[in-house]
């Protein structure tokens, strides 16, 4: 039971790790085009920002369910490179489907997975609404 939570722990502070230096870059890239975002017309240009940041993250998130889907399949907690991507994706997301299910010896993984993807959903949500919201601020009363 310890040594599954010291792996989980270690493949989350590693997809945290992924995750912050993707939101570092996107962040960066938001700021350094924020003027021109802010100006008129600003909806076309928010809509694609938005878009190219949102597929940006989940590109970060898509790093850490391959990486869990190697792991547990290097650890021969799943058999084959599908089905520990499957397993992989479904915890992430929480949907827990069921269908697959993790052995005694590395069944914890399946929670600390889903609190890996839980986490780094909110800190997506987050980051894509403070970027909304500073370009409110930088230039309030504009409207498309």
């Amino acid at each position: 039971m310890t040594s599954q939570f010291a792996v989980g722990s270690a493949l989350i502070v590693l997809s945290f790790a992924i995750h912050a230096a993707f939101m570092a870059l996107a962040v960066r890239a938001f700021r350094r085009h924020e003027a021109w975002l802010a100006q008129p017309p600003q909806l076309p240009k928010l809509a694609g920002a938005l878009t190219v940041l949102s597929v940006w993250l989940l590109v970060s998130m898509s790093a850490t369910v391959w990486i869990w889907a190697f792991y547990l399949l290097w650890s021969g907690a799943l058999g084959d490179l599908e089905m520990a991507v499957y397993f992989s994706l479904v915890s992430f997301t929480t949907l827990g489907f069921g269908d697959v299910v993790l052995d005694k010896p590395h069944r914890l993984l399946s929670g600390l997975l889903a609190a890996n993807g839980l986490v780094l959903f909110g800190l997506t949500t987050a980051v894509l609404i403070d970027l909304i919201r500073s370009l409110h601020t930088t230039r309030p009363g504009t409207e498309d």
